[in-house]
């Protein structure tokens, strides 16, 4: 296993409470969680009191407030535990890996979502109705894109995936942050539980692997934002159950388990399938690299040995 997997271990130097009140993995996940609301709390006021939320701001402006309101805080949030707690270079959201990772995600995500579309149009599904050239994509790309793609990444893959792995290893990172993910879509519009049984699968699995194969959350983002603009800014599919209004008028037909129902294609057996087969491959990739990482008592007592 190469020794950069682990991004952070605990001091040697660190004494009984500061390992179990500082640097463990339960003590960084409350911090960040109580840094992110904090900071929330504080920020918010101040978007409304300049009145970039009120109904009469543009789109742009009311979606440069959510900017401001959930990416921003959970950003310094990771930000000030990489840096105060754990010490470390914040290798994973290096600037360097924008141009290439992050343009790899984009890439990957937004032929995988084409993929799912060919082949919902294929099975006599997906329907094209009109276009509407005029759509305001901006606000959409901003928020729902990438306001989402950073937020939702930091907190399941940059925290939570890569924390809980130190301690309780690969598979049970894959496991916890999947069902997590899946589960904070379960109260959105037309919301299942088979529609959030999907997500975790399907994107939940594969977002994690993709970090674990490439450590970089732009890889991540990259595909996250570029999946859900495809899905509703350029097919006019809704994303995650919210109605979207995309350059291509479109709809649905058929049963729930291939359409996707009122939740869009990411609750269809479609995206799940294409999903999956992409999550295999990347699982291969990390088994082949010898990349899966034990349970910390088990590499301890390796180590010991």
């Amino acid at each position: 296993m190469p020794a950069d997997q682990i991004a952070f271990t605990t001091p040697v130097s660190a004494i009984r409470w500061q390992r179990w009140m500082v640097f463990s993995p339960i003590a960084r996940i409350a911090f960040f969680i109580a840094l992110t609301i904090v900071l929330s709390r504080l920020i918010g006021p101040v978007v409304a009191a300049a009145g970039w939320m009120d109904k009469g701001a543009s789109h742009l402006t009311q979606s440069l407030a959510r900017l401001a309101t959930m990416p921003l805080p959970g950003f310094i949030s990771y930000l000030v535990l990489v840096k105060a707690i754990e010490r470390r270079k914040l290798s994973e959201l290096a600037p360097r890996d924008i141009p290439t990772l992050g343009t790899a995600g984009l890439l990957l995500g937004a032929v995988l979502f084409s993929a799912v579309v060919l082949v919902l149009w294929l099975a006599g599904s997906y329907h094209v109705t009109g276009a509407n050239p005029d759509v305001d994509w901006l606000p959409a790309v901003l928020g729902v894109g990438l306001g989402a793609g950073i937020f939702e990444e930091i907190v399941t893959r940059g925290v939570l995936y890569r924390i809980v792995e130190e301690g309780l290893g690969t598979w049970w990172a894959l496991v916890i942050s999947a069902l997590f993910f899946g589960a904070a879509h379960i109260f959105n519009p037309g919301a299942t539980l088979w529609s959030s049984l999907a997500i975790a699968i399907e994107a939940g699995v594969l977002l994690a692997l993709l970090y674990h194969v490439t450590r970089s959350l732009w890889a991540c983002v990259g595909l996250h934002a570029a999946w859900n603009v495809m899905q509703g800014t350029v097919y006019g599919i809704p994303v995650s159950g919210t109605a979207a209004h995309g350059w291509l008028i479109s709809n649905r037909t058929g049963p729930d388990w291939l359409s996707g129902g009122v939740f869009g294609a990411e609750a269809s057996v479609v995206a799940l399938i294409l999903c999956s087969s992409v999550s295999a491959v990347l699982l291969i990739v990390a088994i082949r690299r010898g990349t899966i990482i034990s349970p910390s008592w088990r590499r301890r007592a390796a180590a010991t040995a």
